[in-house]
């Protein structure tokens, strides 16, 4: 049997959490973990931080889900096991608010920091949100069709934007991804 690792964690994670299944979320994060989110603009709102696991399926989870639908997130760097205590790395988001259907499409990074034992559980978790765009619903086929080619969940900034639609929009996720690419997040 394989033992677990970041990389389980992770990919656990971004399936708990775009296909809206919080029971999932127990076998990647720790009962005590602790969130930490820095969202740095206003086109989407979360609270500050959140501890335990029923806080953390509430924020990530089950809110997403209220709020969003057709969520893909994305890991532009695949952590290893040289990682297994801390790894961090930038991120995509793509969605549609269920209310009105305008979608958001974000990007940002995760700073993951996970047990020292053998289950390798997320301890910690820091969210930042750098940018997030809102594009019109009417752009939801082209958006969608964009995101589910990208290989999911893990794919490289590189593939993100040589695929991405030319929208003006889209323009500061573009950028951000350019820079990632250019200054990968190092192991800390």
């Amino acid at each position: 049997m394989r033992m677990p690792s970041p990389f389980d964690a992770v990919t656990t994670y971004f399936h708990a959490k775009d296909g809206n299944r919080p029971f999932l979320m127990r076998q990647a994060f720790a009962e005590g973990v602790q969130l930490e989110m820095v969202v740095k603009t206003e086109a989407i709102s979360f609270p500050s931080t959140a501890r335990g696991l029923v806080e953390i399926e509430e924020v990530l989870v089950r809110r997403i889900a209220t709020d969003f639908e057709n969520v893909y997130s994305f890991g532009l760097a695949q952590p290893t096991e040289v990682d297994r205590r801390r790894f961090s790395c930038p991120w995509l988001v793509a969605m549609s608010a269920r209310a009105d259907g305008a979608l958001r499409v974000g990007v940002g990074r995760y700073d993951w920091q996970f047990s020292p034992d053998l289950k390798c559980l997320v301890e910690k978790l820091l969210i930042t949100i750098d940018v997030m765009q809102v594009l019109p619903a009417s752009e939801l086929d082209r958006i969608m069709s964009w995101i589910t080619s990208l290989p999911y969940p893990w794919c490289q900034p590189d593939e993100v934007v040589r695929t991405m639609p030319r929208i003006e929009e889209l323009a500061p996720v573009e950028r951000y991804l350019k820079e990632a690419r250019l200054n990968p997040p190092s192991a800390d």
